[in-house]
């Protein structure tokens, strides 16, 4: 296991949540949970990615066929199905998936009116972690909740269970925008139903050192933001953008490419971040 690895929670704690998300499409939210899940899993972390994405593109990205996906998030968080019967392991050792399927476009409605709406996912992570132990399993060490591109219900449900958000900004001119209606939605979220949350990091995709724009949306968004910006910077790379194609994460389709490498780094920076908080 490699001296990166956090293991900083005693066997049997619970996992480090962690909300991948930025009401923005195209960002590179599933692109990065796909392989910062992958990379933490690499360095020794049992790692859970959840699907909360009706688009279901994390899935396809782990190789999980839509026919194989007969339990899916939707049944979750409508209560039909526990956590822990969604749950596919993946090709990489460590790594599991919960996947998603169409049917969460309308989870919204059907369970708007319940008390429980925005605590939904909470609880049934809580119950898994329970049930992998009395089973004699390893509990995940880290979960990752891929989000939808929308500041809704899922993505508030995600926020009620994690312990801290992480949000991808793409590195172009509007990469600013919106980004306060994100944080001041955390707030919200903090201050009514989730007291822990906090921002982990934000994580800038899509760099291209070849064009200025790209180093002047970094500079700006590391004034406006500061510590809270990852020093790991993901490249604009084809490898990057090639590997869900074929099911793959991009440290299985080519470790030795630039944004591997790049999501490597995330992974190490991440686990630093946790010792440094549980210090």
């Amino acid at each position: 296991m490699s001296e990166a690895s956090a293991r900083i929670r005693p066997g049997g704690a619970p996992p480090r949540i962690l909300a991948i998300a930025n009401q923005k499409g195209g960002v590179g939210k599933t692109t990065t949970a796909i392989n910062l899940g992958t990379a933490l899993a690499a360095i020794g972390e049992d790692v859970l990615i959840i699907d909360l994405d009706p688009q279901g593109n994390a899935s396809t990205g782990l190789g999980i066929d839509r026919r194989s996906r007969r339990v899916s998030t939707y049944d979750v968080m409508v209560g039909a199905e526990s956590l822990d019967r969604a749950v596919q392991e993946t090709a990489v050792p460590r790594l599991c998936v919960a996947p998603s399927t169409l049917d969460l476009l309308g989870v919204e409605l059907e369970i708007a009116s319940e008390r429980d709406r925005a605590h939904r996912l909470r609880r049934a992570i809580l119950v898994l972690h329970e049930e992998r132990i009395a089973r004699g399993l390893p509990p995940f060490s880290y979960i990752l909740v891929d989000c939808p591109p929308s500041l809704n219900l899922l993505t508030i449900n995600a926020m009620t269970a994690a312990d801290a958000v992480v949000v991808p900004l793409q590195c172009e001119f509007f990469a600013l925008e919106g980004l306060s209606q994100l944080l001041k939605t955390v707030e919200q979220v903090r201050a009514n139903l989730n007291p822990r949350l906090t921002i982990h990091g934000i994580v800038l995709t899509m760099f291209d050192p070849r064009n200025n724009l790209s180093s002047q949306v970094v500079e700006d968004v590391r004034r406006f933001m500061g510590d809270k910006v990852y020093e790991t910077i993901i490249p604009r790379n084809i490898r990057v953008s090639e590997a869900p194609s074929y099911g793959k994460p991009v440290l299985l389709y080519d470790l030795k490419c630039n944004g591997s490498q790049a999501y490597l780094r995330l992974a190490s920076e991440v686990i630093r971040r946790e010792r440094a908080q549980a210090a």
